[in-house]
């Protein structure tokens, strides 16, 4: 009985390690962009190289936009007067565009520095 109970507890414990390993979206740093009919704000976005975070995308247009990059490949269609969030794993370091594949002339530029 008592080498049931010593088996739970390490399990328990190393289950308990694992979940706190890895941090929690709320602690991921987020960065903002609005789109709104064919403008997006800022234009130049400075993001962590080699490390997660999030982009909160928000649509204040009445028209749909989409949050697009080529390389590496990003989609994420986002309503008039809706709000999204993408989440991006890691990037290397250097400057990748971004723009509104609505909207072609809404650009913009993710830095991973």
């Amino acid at each position: 009985m008592m080498k049931r109970v010593h088996s739970v507890c390490l399990i328990v414990g190393v289950t308990s390690l694992l979940a706190v390993g890895r941090p929690a979206f709320a602690e991921d740093p987020t960065f903002a962009i609005e789109f709104k009919d064919g403008t997006v704000t800022p234009t130049r976005i400075e993001v962590p190289a080699k490390a997660r975070f999030k982009l909160e995308l928000k649509n204040s247009g009445k028209t749909a936009a989409e949050f697009e990059t080529r390389s590496p490949k990003f989609e994420k269609v986002i309503a008039a007067g809706a709000k999204s969030s993408l989440v991006i794993r890691t990037l290397d370091p250097g400057e990748y565009e971004f723009f509104d594949d609505f909207h072609p002339q809404a650009k913009g530029t993710l830095v991973a520095k």
